[in-house]
């Protein structure tokens, strides 16, 4: 199986920045698309930004200007560098990665969610 595992989270003022990580471990052949989404409290999840194995990105309307994805393909581990954070970005952030993994059969395509890490931006 495969599992994905999210760090970086926490508590900054309006204006900071805050860094996540987003590794992923176990029987992995490759990792197409993976992404960030933000669940904030009453709201519906949504998409933050996506990147391709190849670094085409896809981010939403309200982070673009300050939020960058990347990501190193060797340690399947993607970040999410977030500078000027808004009120308005506190939400739990969840990781969320295509995969093929080995199967005793052969391989197989998957998605997988991290746990999720909590970012709250207040003063």
């Amino acid at each position: 199986q495969v599992r994905l595992v999210e760090s970086g989270g926490g508590l900054v003022q309006p204006g900071g920045s805050l860094r996540l990580s987003c590794a992923a471990s176990g029987s992995i052949l490759s990792i197409y698309g993976m992404g960030w989404y933000r669940q904030a409290p009453g709201k519906q999840r949504e998409l933050v930004v996506v990147i391709t194995s190849g670094g085409s990105t896809n981010y939403a309307d309200s982070v673009k200007g300050r939020f960058t994805i990347s990501r190193d393909n060797a340690k399947n581990t993607c970040y999410l560098q977030m500078n000027s954070l808004k009120a308005e970005d506190t939400a739990i952030y969840y990781c969320n990665a295509d995969v093929l993994r080995y199967t005793n059969y052969g391989h197989t395509r998957d998605n997988y969610w991290g746990q999720g890490t909590q970012v709250t931006v207040s003063s």
